[in-house]
């Protein structure tokens, strides 16, 4: 008799890993995605982005920085979106920028994320006084205006380069989400599986992680495609009017440049268009994404699907 049909063989074995991945919440996840024509042209979208950041030379094969050709050339088979007014290829500057672009936003969004689930869920599961300083710090930071905030910091902090970049934008984007996840915390905090588990003896910080987390997977992925989708937008936005580091590759630092040559009224408006076509892009893989956790997250909005006879 082969492995393959006794009981309990490695075939077995490994039907019950697949079993238990799709009962999973990441099993969840992926079925929502697979199953939402929107969530998976965002996750598909997201995925170019990916490679483009983690292997740029192998389509830009020119040196993004190096001033080596005729300044504002239109496109050409040279040079796919013509060069700019210091003589650079945009088409290489532009997949270059993908790097320094999505690495902040998903660098600001996991950590936002992550405060947000600290703030949040500690302040729902222990209550009384934590809970209403948690709630006044988190308040505070929602009643005041985000983009003012962020251009103030940014103005003390020009040039500082990336880790403050982020800092202001994690700084600016957790409140929202940790307001979600508290009320999402106060709604399960006194069910029957965490009940036992308190009663068990489990330690305050293995009841959050193991029991209570796993079941706010779905808003937790939410808020983090949100808070990226806002850390996206912001940077560009930040480094376009100067509060970056204008020497760094990426789209917001190709605004910045593109608009203090006037690259519209210099016959290179490719210079503009394109990285704003860029963040666009990445914004809509992101938005187009959190339908799948939406519908994760609310049974409300899943479609209805007709059965196969």
């Amino acid at each position: 008799m082969s492995t393959a049909t006794v009981p309990g063989g490695p075939l077995s074995a490994a039907r019950r890993s697949w079993a238990h991945f799709r009962a999973g919440p990441v099993g969840g996840l992926a079925r929502a995605i697979s199953s939402n024509r929107k969530a998976t042209a965002g996750f598909v979208i997201l995925i170019v982005f990916c490679l483009l950041a983690a292997f740029p030379g192998l389509v830009a094969h020119d040196k993004p920085q190096a001033e080596i050709y005729t300044p504002t050339l239109g496109p050409s088979g040279a040079h796919l979106l013509g060069t700019t007014a210091y003589g650079q290829d945009l088409f290489a500057q532009l997949i270059y920028s993908t790097r320094e672009s999505l690495l902040i936003a998903l660098a600001a969004g996991l950590l936002a994320t992550l405060l947000s689930v600290i703030v949040g869920v500690t302040a729902a599961y222990l209550g009384g006084l934590v809970d209403n300083v948690l709630s006044l710090v988190t308040d505070i930071f929602l009643v005041i205006p985000a983009f003012p905030l962020i251009v103030v910091i940014a103005a003390y902090s020009k040039n500082g380069g990336d880790p403050i970049l982020i800092a202001v934008l994690v700084v600016t984007g957790w409140s929202y989400g940790a307001r979600q996840l508290r009320v999402q915390a106060l709604s399960i905090r006194n069910r029957d599986f965490l009940v036992a588990a308190r009663l068990r003896g489990e330690r305050r910080w293995r009841v959050i992680v193991s029991e209570m987390l796993p079941t706010m997977t779905s808003l937790i992925v939410a808020i983090f495609l949100g808070t990226t989708l806002y850390a996206i937008v912001a940077a560009a936005g930040l480094q376009f009017v100067g509060l970056g580091n204008p020497d760094t590759l990426s789209w917001g630092t190709m605004l910045y440049w593109a608009q203090n040559n006037e690259a519209l009224q210099a016959g290179s408006p490719l210079w503009a268009i394109m990285p704003g076509v860029c963040i666009a892009t990445l914004g809509a893989a992101f938005a187009l994404l959190n339908y799948a956790f939406d519908e994760v997250s609310n049974p409300a909005l899943r479609p209805v699907r007709k059965r196969r006879r």
